[in-house]
């Protein structure tokens, strides 16, 4: 699926099933909270951060590939609320960090 084909697949979705969008405030916020279970996850399987019970250290990989769905999802909605084209976004974004970073990186001796 391309980026585009996500933004078409959320938007119809939302349209149908979700009825209509939240607000984007509303959208922000549950972007944050969405994040927030990204951050609690790798804190707990890449930190030093511990689960409480086995059976959520079992189901770990497969929780934090959720919520990084779910964070996807909601910034989708955000780009389809705003009129934001991800794609030309992602590759504007990508020129201008290799245009910036195209030495940074190689002669940064805490990457080698």
């Amino acid at each position: 699926m391309t980026i585009a084909e996500a933004q078409k697949i959320v938007d119809e979705w939302i349209n149908t099933i979700g009825i209509r969008y939240y607000n984007e405030l509303t959208n922000t916020a549950i972007l944050t909270e969405e994040v927030g279970e990204v951050a609690r996850l790798m804190a707990r399987i890449y930190g030093e951060q511990s689960f409480k019970t086995q059976a959520q250290a079992d189901s770990a990989k497969e929780d934090l590939a959720g919520e990084m769905a779910d964070v996807l999802f909601v910034l989708i909605c955000l780009a389809n609320q705003t009129g934001i084209d991800l794609t030309e976004a992602l590759t504007r974004s990508l020129d201008k960090k290799t245009k910036r970073d195209k030495d940074r990186h190689a002669n940064n001796e805490k990457l080698k």
